[in-house]
């Protein structure tokens, strides 16, 4: 029997004429095809309570933390800068929910952008909440003018990582975040950082976390390297 992996969801906030003025829930369709791929079956879990995140995850054999909104700094203890973008708090505790219940069970977790900045806060880290303005060393672009499935930059990888078991030692990502891992979550592990010295990647192998800054899912069709980090999810599920 297929494993059946969540996909955390996202919700639009401002109504639009797109969907007749009604709320959209959704997950971009990357996620969905890429854990079809690893031969898995992918389950969107809307945004809800932290009492339905945890009747989602009785249902799932892995977790995928999506990107989205910034996260709300009062979860790491910051006053919102001036250049904090739009938060969904309600999907701050919804995605934290999910994810203490995943580690509770013992599942597999691959975070990706928000979700490595959700997995850190988790872990008790910090964010920069704007990195043009708070972090000086910046020296790439980390929101890329290119389309999303062009990769931009080189990441270093840590070659004794579980993560370079997917990567090798480096490759090259795309890149559509102006937050990052300030802070570090105790029993987070940094594996990868961007040439600027941004964090790239993180793991937590003893409770089966893996998270890392950029979006594989809007690579696969061009990268294999990319698909398969939803291989990889999905042969951990499978134990």
């Amino acid at each position: 029997m297929k494993k059946i992996i969540g996909i955390s969801g996202n919700q639009l906030l401002q109504v639009t004429t797109a969907f007749e003025g009604n709320s959209v829930s959704y997950t971009p369709h990357n996620f969905v095809s890429g854990v079809q791929a690893a031969g898995a079956s992918p389950l969107i879990l809307p945004v809800g309570s932290e009492e339905d995140a945890e009747r989602y995850v009785s249902l799932i054999d892995g977790l995928i933390l999506t990107g989205g909104h910034d996260v709300n700094p009062m979860h790491y203890g910051e006053a919102p800068h001036s250049k904090l973008q739009a938060i969904f708090p309600q999907r701050d505790l919804f995605d934290l929910a999910l994810l203490k219940a995943a580690i509770k069970k013992g599942i597999p977790v691959l975070g990706i952008c928000r979700g490595m900045q959700i997995v850190n806060v988790y872990y008790g880290g910090s964010l920069y909440q704007d990195l043009d303005s708070q972090y000086e060393q910046t020296l790439i672009q980390h929101v890329q003018r290119s389309s999303f499935h062009i990769p931009i930059h080189m990441v270093s990888v840590e070659k004794d990582s579980y993560i370079a078991e997917i990567t090798g030692e480096s490759l090259m990502v795309n890149s559509f975040h102006h937050q990052a891992l300030k802070e570090v979550g105790k029993g987070l592990r940094v594996v990868a950082n961007s040439p600027d010295g941004i964090i790239e990647a993180v793991e937590d192998m003893g409770s089966n976390v893996v998270a890392i800054q950029w979006h594989p899912e809007t690579m696969i069709p061009h990268d294999a390297v990319s698909q398969a980090f939803f291989n990889d999810l999905v042969a951990r599920a499978e134990g």
